[in-house]
């Protein structure tokens, strides 16, 4: 009998092995087993066993696009460079195919999502990547994905508190609360990931123009912003956004990672850090920084995934906004269809200098 049940164990996987295999997470993969979505699992004291054979379940839970056309999840925290504004002169150039023969789509620089939560939105894809190398960021994404009512219950908390408070006291629970997230981004105690994601939603609505930004150390240094009543804990948005998150493969990882997703069925958008336009223009996301030589290698990127018969489409600063003879991504993106769209964006510190300017939208295939 021992040796029968030694040999029946050899055929079965954790489901953390699982959650590694099929890239989701091993809560997901729990929750396959308890809805018998995955056929011979068994549980073994508390501990799933899935078949080594076993195939991922097709995905059932990302459909609300199709159970309410009327209701759209939408990015559940603003971003610097967000696409927002230029959403809809991307969504005209999807390529046709996308949703029939291109069935994946992967975004190596999520930031804000404004183009993921639309294709989520829209189509009914079989795989979607997305990363960053922003571990803040990725964890919010994983959490509101995995664990979305507990992210709401504290950051119910954190909105009441903050809402009832005085002028001086509001700045003070911000503070507190911006303290409390940096000793959680570097202590790594992964039990407290889902206040951490709380945190990251509440200091973004409530921060100086909702920016991410840290100092040499990696700390998050944003002051307190001036709104009056910010929308912190929109509770309906995660919800949505959460079940539309389901099966997304979520990763923090730099670009070169989407390398092994990326394929001929692939549709991928880029959205890179800004090539400044001038020298206060912020592009300091975080600790790392992204100059011309890493415009100049993920143009290379770029062409790898051209000549793999991915779909591209890619965005970035227009340098002629301020020197008509900068022919920067001209040269490096020569190669395919450059369109220049007009955008909204402050090209100084100076508020005044906001206005319409030229932004880059560059694709590689015909519409």
């Amino acid at each position: 009998y021992n040796g029968y049940f030694r040999r029946k164990m050899m055929e079965y996987i954790s489901a953390k092995e699982a959650a590694t295999k099929w890239k989701i997470s091993q809560r997901q993969v729990a929750i396959l087993c308890s809805k018998k979505r995955i056929s011979d699992a068994m549980m073994i004291g508390n501990m799933w066993l899935i078949p080594k054979n076993a195939e991922k379940p097709a995905d059932r839970r990302r459909l609300s696009w199709t159970e309410d056309k009327n209701v759209f999840a939408k990015p559940f925290v603003k971003w610097a460079g967000g696409k927002g504004q230029l959403l809809s002169e991307i969504h005209k150039i999807y390529p046709k195919e996308l949703g029939h023969k291109i069935t994946k789509y992967a975004e190596p620089f999520v930031g804000g999502g404004a183009v993921l939560f639309d294709i989520l939105n829209t189509f009914n894809l079989k795989e979607i990547y997305i990363s960053d190398v922003n571990a803040d960021l990725i964890n919010t994404y994983i959490m509101v994905r995995d664990n979305v009512e507990e992210v709401i219950s504290v950051l119910r908390g954190m909105d009441e508190k903050y809402k009832t408070s005085e002028q001086e006291e509001k700045k003070k629970y911000y503070y507190e609360q911006r303290d409390r997230f940096n000793l959680l981004k570097f202590n790594g105690v992964v039990d407290e990931n889902i206040e951490k994601a709380a945190l990251f939603i509440f200091l973004n609505k409530t921060c100086f123009n909702g920016l991410y930004r840290v100092n040499k150390k990696g700390k998050f240094n944003v002051p307190i912003g001036s709104y009056k009543n910010p929308l912190i804990c929109d509770e309906k948005n995660l919800k949505i956004a959460s079940k539309l998150l389901q099966g997304v493969q979520i990763v923090c990882a730099d670009y070169h990672e989407s390398l092994n997703f990326i394929d001929e069925n692939t549709f991928v958008y880029i959205d890179p850090p800004y090539r400044p336009l001038t020298p206060t223009s912020f592009t300091a996301y975080n600790e790392n920084s992204f100059g011309d030589e890493e415009q100049v290698e993920l143009g290379r990127y770029i062409d790898e995934l051209d000549h793999r018969g991915a779909f591209l489409v890619i965005s970035n600063s227009d340098p002629k906004n301020v020197n008509e003879n900068d022919e920067f991504f001209d040269d490096l993106y020569k190669r395919y269809d450059i369109n220049r769209i007009d955008a909204n964006r402050m090209i100084n510190s100076d508020s005044k200098a906001r206005g319409k300017i030229k932004e880059l939208l560059v694709k590689n295939f015909e519409e």
